[in-house]
């Protein structure tokens, strides 16, 4: 009797957790949620309409109404450093929403399915999501420009400040990334993560000075990650006084939330089924 040749099957597909292969599945994952921008442009063009019609209310409606006499530029100049850190934030809830969805429609299971890094569909959203927030913060500073604001300081500390209002939306995107693997819905998601942010935004002196708000929430206003952020961003774009301490303490905030959150979301999309 003839032996039958058999064709072995082909050995399964090994991922080897090099840094280049974790680096590779990232960008794969962040081409995959840029390209649904493309295919699907009205997420990218409403979550530009929040952020220009803050700034339109802020500047004509209440513009007038809020009085700085220790600053000495218009109060949009006061304004937009408050609008680029409230657009980040803002905009890294759809990290969250993002990936509540992939959830409810199994998206998470394939990702868990290949052979790829599990941090990647994590570090991948929220990538993607901090270049979605580049585009928005361009816009603004655009839409800044045509209401009158101005950059009071020369090239490099604005663009250090452009970085650090992304780097403090990828931050926020981590946490919001825990919210929507925690909570795993998408309208659940997006109601929970408005909870926390709001009074992190507008108890903070994004809009108006910690002095004018009352006694008992300044303390709060001062130390807020936000109000440090925002003074630290006026600091870069309008040489706003104590430099040094704010940009230091904003970067502490970046960094420490990231040192929490990114483990805290890795080990929940590991435990997520």
């Amino acid at each position: 009797m003839s032996a039958i040749d058999v064709e072995a099957p082909a050995p399964p597909v090994v991922h080897h957790g090099t840094v280049a292969n974790t680096v590779s599945d990232i960008l794969a994952v962040t081409k995959r949620n840029l390209i649904r921008y493309v295919r699907v442009p009205s997420l990218l063009v409403f979550s530009t309409i929040q952020p220009v019609m803050f700034v339109l209310l802020f500047r004509y409606v209440f513009g007038n109404a809020i009085r700085l006499p220790f600053f000495p530029y218009p109060y949009v100049d006061y304004l937009m450093p408050g609008i680029f850190i409230q657009t980040v934030i803002f905009g890294s809830t759809q990290t969250g929403v993002g990936l509540a969805e992939d959830l409810t429609k199994g998206m998470v299971d394939r990702f868990r399915s290949l052979p790829m890094a599990r941090s990647a569909v994590l570090a991948g959203r929220t990538l993607s999501d901090t270049v979605r927030n580049a585009f928005v913060v361009l816009l603004m500073t655009i839409v800044g420009y045509l209401v009158g604001f101005r950059i009071h300081t020369s090239i490099v500390p604005a663009v250090a400040g452009v970085v650090l209002a992304l780097a403090f939306g990828l931050a926020f995107s981590w946490i919001s990334a825990w919210i929507g693997l925690a909570v795993r819905d998408v309208e659940s998601t997006q109601a929970a993560s408005f909870v926390w942010i709001f009074p992190l935004v507008f108890a903070s002196t994004a809009f108006v000075s910690a002095s004018s708000l009352p006694g008992w929430l300044q303390a709060w206003a001062k130390i807020n990650p936000v109000s440090v952020t925002v003074d630290s961003l006026r600091a870069l774009l309008e040489g706003w006084p104590s430099q040094a301490y704010h940009l230091w303490a904003s970067i502490g905030w970046v960094v420490g939330i990231l040192v929490v959150f990114v483990p805290l979301s890795v080990n929940k999309y590991r435990r997520s089924v």
